[in-house]
């Protein structure tokens, strides 16, 4: 999910009421016609200075001054480049941002991101977005994303057709399921290439639905039964089954000879999540980024003990080897930060730079508090913050 109130959106959503997708004034055939949707080679110009690699299924509009991405499906997946988002006053009407985009021939796409590969070792960086996020919002976090991890190789940003609409979750679940098979294909391609060494997937919310089940794909369809360049999965606010979670990562994604290679899930988790509680009570069923305990009885023991009561995801009941399992939960309860408590690692100072730690491959870290669950952490809060560093958020990691 992304950004909102979950204390309005509660009795919205519980009572069926929602957004319905307006086709727009325009036909959508006419929105691509132009040659810059749909380009025949790479125009050097148009892509100078755009360093962010895009991935879409949106709806591309092209007949502005800017190219824009709509919040509509498309008949087919797009590549682009992109530069950090803009903002623009118009001649007339307010503010708006926009984010510099241009498109690309597929093969010449991926020409250009082995090359940039190829600079930093093979590393690449995915980034899948939750709900209620529109491109220049995503645009946005990527950026951030880059800032706070200093990643040392190309990222990709991959763009389904979420609304951007507080009140269209069912719309962007639906989309999200649509679009199943087109972000499955081109995870399998990026995976197969000789010269992409190690993936980062990093996903937040909703997103998290989209990468488990490709992941699985791509490893059950490996030649060698295993996509071992996708060694790096950190799960931010993951909207997704916990328990389904808990079976499938051990059946799958998180299988012994996955994690002998090097494979492993890093979740960040709060308590104080208030998009993924009323997801669960939508879905009926704790989510994986909430460490809700569903079980009042289990909940009233970890009280009785002294400890909170939160219950999160664990792989012990379904594994043969305990003491390595590649699995980890940073719990962000105590230190969350932000309205809803749904991006703590793009919000949460502490969490900001657990977050930037994990996306370049650090296991432990001195800040993480051990629990009496081997796989879960807890973030020590970072020292006395002001309001204005509060306010600031990460951008003092950044700084």
């Amino acid at each position: 999910m992304g950004r909102f109130s979950a204390i309005l959106l509660a009795p919205l959503v519980l009572s069926g009421c929602g957004v319905a997708v307006e086709y727009g004034d325009i036909p959508h055939s006419q929105l691509v016609e132009n040659p810059r949707c749909n380009p025949d080679k790479s125009d050097a110009g148009a892509i100078a200075g755009k360093d962010y690699f895009a991935v879409t299924s949106r709806l591309p509009d092209c007949l502005g001054e800017n190219v824009s991405l709509t919040n509509h499906r498309t008949d087919r997946v797009r590549y682009a480049r992109f530069a950090p988002p803009e903002m623009i006053k118009p001649s007339k009407g307010k503010k708006q941002t926009i984010v510099p985009l241009a498109f690309e021939p597929e093969a010449d796409w991926w020409s250009g991101l082995r090359d940039a590969a190829n600079l930093r070792k093979g590393r690449v960086l995915l980034y899948v977005h939750g709900y209620r996020e529109t491109f220049p919002s995503t645009a946005k976090d990527t950026v951030q994303i880059a800032a706070l991890s200093q990643f040392d190789g190309p990222i990709i940003q991959y763009s389904w057709p979420s609304q951007g609409e507080l009140l269209s979750y069912a719309v962007d679940e639906t989309n999200m399921y649509w679009d199943e098979r087109n972000f499955r294909n081109f995870l399998t391609k990026l995976a197969r290439l000789d010269w992409v060494k190690e993936i980062v997937i990093v996903s937040h919310s909703l997103g998290a639905r989209l990468v488990i089940p490709a992941v699985e794909y791509v490893d059950r369809t490996s030649t060698n039964a295993d996509a071992s360049n996708i060694a790096n999965i950190i799960l931010a606010s993951p909207d997704i089954d916990r328990e389904d979670f808990e079976r499938d990562i051990a059946e799958e994604v998180l299988a012994a000879r996955r994690v002998n290679n090097d494979r492993r899930i890093t979740v960040y988790a709060s308590l104080n999540d208030k998009a993924l509680a009323v997801s669960r009570a939508l879905h009926g069923y704790p989510r994986l980024g909430s460490p809700y305990c569903f079980n009042p009885f289990e909940a009233k023991e970890l009280v009785t003990k002294g400890q909170a009561a939160r219950c999160f995801a664990t792989k012990t009941k379904y594994e043969t080897q305990p003491s390595k399992t590649g699995f980890t939960i940073i719990d962000t309860t105590d230190v969350t930060s932000g309205g809803s408590g749904h991006s703590d690692y793009l919000r949460s100072i502490a969490a900001c730079e657990d977050f930037a730690a994990a996306v370049n491959g650090a296991r432990t870290r001195s800040e993480r508090i051990a629990t009496p669950n081997a796989h879960v952490f807890q973030l020590k809060p970072v020292g006395k913050v002001t309001k204005d560093q509060v306010a600031a958020g990460c951008k003092r990691v950044v700084e």
